[in-house]
């Protein structure tokens, strides 16, 4: 069975930092990627991660202020979350997939964890 677990979220105030894991199990996978969706709005790409060479994406809005790593032993990865601002409160998702690509739309992801709620207060 295909899993992708999400932790880490909570509550923090601006400025503040978080670290988010996804721990996979079940499958190997070439791409793992965060997706954060806030109220009323469409989800949206964060970041991702190539698993083999570790290459790198950022959304525009989160670049500089967030990290994403992963660990072979742990088959997780990790969203660490720097200078938190009220406009990152959202929803977090982690999605995978096989292909060799940093895809930014949801649409391209065929497995989801349940998601992990990140919020910043002002």
């Amino acid at each position: 069975q295909v899993q992708l677990v999400e932790s880490g979220g909570g509550v923090v105030q601006a400025g503040g930092s978080l670290r988010l894991s996804c721990a996979a199990s079940g499958r190997t996978f070439t791409i793992y990627t965060w997706f954060r969706q806030a109220p009323g709005k469409e989800r949206e790409f964060v970041a991702g991660i190539g698993w083999s060479g570790g290459t790198t994406n950022y959304a525009d809005s989160v670049k500089g202020r967030f990290i994403m790593s992963r660990d072979a032993a742990k088959n997780t990865v990790y969203l660490e979350m720097n200078s938190l601002k009220p406009e990152d409160t959202a929803v977090y998702y982690c999605a995978a997939s096989r292909t060799i690509v940093i895809f930014t739309s949801p649409g391209r992801y065929e497995y989801w964890g349940q998601g992990t709620q990140v919020t910043v207060s002002s």
